[in-house]
């Protein structure tokens, strides 16, 4: 059973309106922490000011209904990864029948986004795993194709369950999400428990959580600290939540950090030559993700 709502399903024209949104927000190399500089967040509320109205309605949506029940519901639908079963290459070529044909900036497909990320961190001389979480990490996109609506595909990621921090962009609309009601769920750590590891914390339901759990058992820990937390912008960009984290996330911190910059910031580049990169990617999938994978 789908459990989002159908209505207002694709407030954005395009989904990469979302990480132009981004962009703005932090724009390349800016890396420092609030928390660590003391900046107010007035500065990052500026964003919201000049954002596109279908950006603003986006947050909107999302804000309201990424609540823990929904979020609950969403892994007891999903992952129990009974859907399909599809090798990395073969998922990458279901991802490129998601077309955005209101998008004037680009004729590429989605494959050849994942391409442009996972090129760019090979050209810079990272480890091969490093490489491949490049080119997986949006394949959890898929989720559209499932009919979810895209405040439940993107978006920045935060937990539910506890207390929304004030560095989480609009901010003001989780005054509709029926949770800001729920005294337990606002407190400082909510349903969790102080230092108990962000394994432990339910983020808000996404494209990160999903391809996380499909290769989960198979790929460095480095790598799905990427996949599971690229979104997650009030941690690894701002400093939120360290009241949750563990020893453990603190340490791959750094690694999140390091592939934020290729998320974000290769997606300008030339268009891939897809059949001459295939044979090398196809060996480096079959390395660590070989054969077809439960999604």
């Amino acid at each position: 059973m789908n459990t989002a709502s159908p209505n207002n399903a694709k407030p954005l024209e395009s989904m990469d309106l979302w990480e132009d949104f981004l962009k703005e927000r932090y724009p390349e190399g800016k890396t420092e922490f609030l928390a660590e500089t003391g900046k107010k967040a007035t500065k990052f509320r500026n964003y919201e000011t000049t954002a596109r109205p279908s950006v603003r309605e986006f947050y909107r949506l999302n804000h309201k209904y990424q609540t823990y029940d929904f979020n609950r519901a969403k892994r007891e639908e999903y992952l129990k990864l009974n859907r399909r079963e599809m090798g990395v290459w073969e998922a990458m070529e279901f991802l490129n029948t998601l077309v955005d044909d209101s998008d004037p900036d680009t004729d590429l497909s989605q494959l050849e986004h994942l391409l442009q990320t996972s090129e760019q961190i090979r050209a810079d001389g990272h480890p091969r795993w490093f490489i491949l979480a490049g080119l997986i990490h949006d394949l959890g996109k898929i989720l559209c194709l499932y009919d979810e609506p895209q405040w439940a595909v993107v978006g920045d990621t935060f937990p539910v369950g506890c207390g929304y921090s004030d560095t989480i962009v609009f901010h003001s609309f989780f005054a509709d999400n029926p949770d800001s009601a729920n005294s337990r769920l606002q407190s400082a750590n909510g349903v969790y428990e102080p230092g108990c590891g962000l394994d432990k914390v339910m983020l808000s339901w996404g494209h990160d959580e999903y391809i996380y759990n499909v290769v989960k058992d198979k790929m460095p820990i480095e790598a799905l600290y990427m996949l599971r937390y690229h979104s997650f912008y009030p941690w690894h960009r701002e400093g939120a939540y360290s009241h949750l984290l563990n020893d453990q996330d603190r340490a791959m911190l750094k690694w999140v950090q390091a592939f934020n910059p290729y998320d974000l910031y290769t997606k300008d580049h030339k268009k891939p030559d897809v059949a001459a990169l295939r044979p090398f990617y196809e060996g480096l999938i079959a390395e660590y993700l070989p054969g077809k994978l439960r999604w």
